[in-house]
């Protein structure tokens, strides 16, 4: 793959990914060799539930949204892939179909590995197969603490984490004399209902209750964060 395909900054976001950084040198630049860049605008359907796997992508701008539908035919969103993630790996693992919707959020950018592509890599580096392993475990141990945070938390401290992993994924300081960090991502408290399993009126509730705490401030699909310390505590109530 020709570095330039890539802006400077979309190259970085996939180079120093917390998995992907940890590769050898070798592994990541057969990986890079055999990626496509695919560009896609806001809403572009990627991949839909039901249909075969057929390629591994790493997220290199923007994010992409996994989504499904619920028995009511509403749509809803289970998470955001954010810049330096790779996923679609276990769908080649197991060959069984996409088990959720996936589109882009935001104008976003993808490099794409083909399933025999995928399939070469494993046969040429035997390293791939046990940092894939590692990758999975992480997912699985962050899904067991989405679902004890579900069964054991309130929402507050819940809406407190979630906005603190964005800002550590999305955000942006907006100067070097405020704590200030706005949020890149823009999210709908709609959106954010989803991602916790609440209704809108009940997280638009919490919200105004971080603004007054001066924790955040509420802008129209945006979100700021004012005090980090303050999200902290309340995160751990």
């Amino acid at each position: 793959m020709n570095s330039s395909v890539l802006t400077i900054s979309e190259r970085n976001n996939i180079e120093s990914g917390p998995w992907f950084s940890k590769l050898s040198l070798p592994l990541r630049s057969d990986i890079l060799a055999r990626a496509t860049v695919r560009r896609l605008t806001d809403g572009a359907l990627m991949s839909v539930r039901g249909e075969p796997a057929e390629e591994w992508i790493g997220v290199a701008r923007g994010a992409v949204r996994v989504s499904s539908v619920s028995l009511s035919g509403k749509q809803v969103t289970l998470t955001y892939v954010e810049p330096g993630i790779w996923f679609g790996d276990i769908a080649l693992f197991d060959g069984l179909p996409r088990t959720h919707d996936a589109s882009a959020h935001g104008e976003t950018t993808l490099l794409v590995i083909r399933k025999p592509d995928f399939k070469d890599l494993l046969h040429r580096h035997t390293e791939l197969y046990e940092a894939l392993l590692r990758l999975n475990c992480r997912r699985l141990r962050l899904m067991f603490d989405v679902v004890e945070d579900l069964n054991t938390r309130p929402l507050a401290s819940r809406l407190a984490k979630q906005i603190l992993l964005l800002a550590r994924s999305y955000g942006i300081t907006q100067g070097a004399e405020t704590e200030e960090i706005r949020i890149g991502l823009q999210l709908a408290q709609e959106d954010l209902a989803q991602l916790l399993g609440a209704s809108r009126q009940r997280v638009n509730q919490e919200l105004k209750g971080f603004e007054r705490e001066g924790a955040v401030r509420v802008e129209p699909t945006r979100l700021v964060v004012l005090s980090k310390e303050k999200l902290l505590a309340i995160a751990n109530r």
